[in-house]
């Protein structure tokens, strides 16, 4: 009997650190989402708030891919598309108001007071960077949801919470790199470099998003 409940849990902690080493391959990639809690990590502006609310968001997406929402995705053809196109406007918007204060930036740290928008502003705006991506969908709804399937009830469930853990770790630890890095952004070249980066990870996004979505290809025929 005790060596059954011995394998029990090793089966159960080797599937937690399979969830958390396929989330952890999904999440960590540089991305919009990153780009912004690490942002407002450094700027000390709400930062604890965005990385809560992206690590919640995926929690949310991750189990409800467990229990079969990916299909939902799947048989609703046009969500996919109008998601794309608002995530892309988005993310192209986001990336002019990125490197025209790239341009304009004259001062090193930015504290609390000079950073833009109150804590409702910043989840806002955390939510639309997050939820108007499709690729948030594909990798944790459809494709942590269809991995998941391959392990039977209760590993399934221990699976997905390996990823919910591994995406808290890594948001709440982008809010901390945020606070080590506060000593090189005291200078507004830093700000210049960062913000320019910024620029150019919120185009690629929106760009690959597009033609991930055939809708650039539609509207050159």
């Amino acid at each position: 009997m005790q060596l059954q409940y011995y394998h029990m849990i090793r089966s159960m902690i080797t599937t937690f650190l399979a969830g958390m080493g396929t989330g952890g391959s999904l999440i960590i990639a540089i991305g919009a989402q990153n780009a912004f809690v690490l942002t407002k990590g450094i700027q000390r502006h709400h930062h604890i708030a965005s990385g809560l609310t992206c690590a919640l968001i995926d929690a949310i997406l991750i189990s409800a891919g467990v229990f079969g929402m990916g299909r939902l995705v799947e048989r609703v053809p046009l969500l996919m598309p109008v998601v794309t196109l608002g995530g892309a406007l988005f993310l192209f918007i986001y990336g002019i108001l990125s490197l025209y204060s790239a341009i304009r930036v004259q001062e090193g740290m930015r504290t609390r007071g000079e950073a833009q928008g109150g804590r409702k502003q910043v989840i806002l705006t955390t939510l639309a960077i997050s939820l108007l991506n499709p690729h948030v969908y594909l990798d944790t709804v459809v494709l942590l949801g269809s991995i998941s399937t391959s392990y039977p009830p209760p590993a399934n469930y221990v699976f997905a919470l390996g990823a919910i853990t591994m995406s808290f770790i890594w948001f709440f630890a982008l809010t901390l790199a945020g606070s080590l890095l506060l000593p090189l952004f005291r200078k507004p070249v830093t700000w210049r470099i960062l913000d320019t980066i910024i620029f150019v990870i919120m185009w690629t996004i929106a760009y690959r998003l597009l033609i991930y979505s055939d809708i650039l290809s539609l509207s050159l025929r």
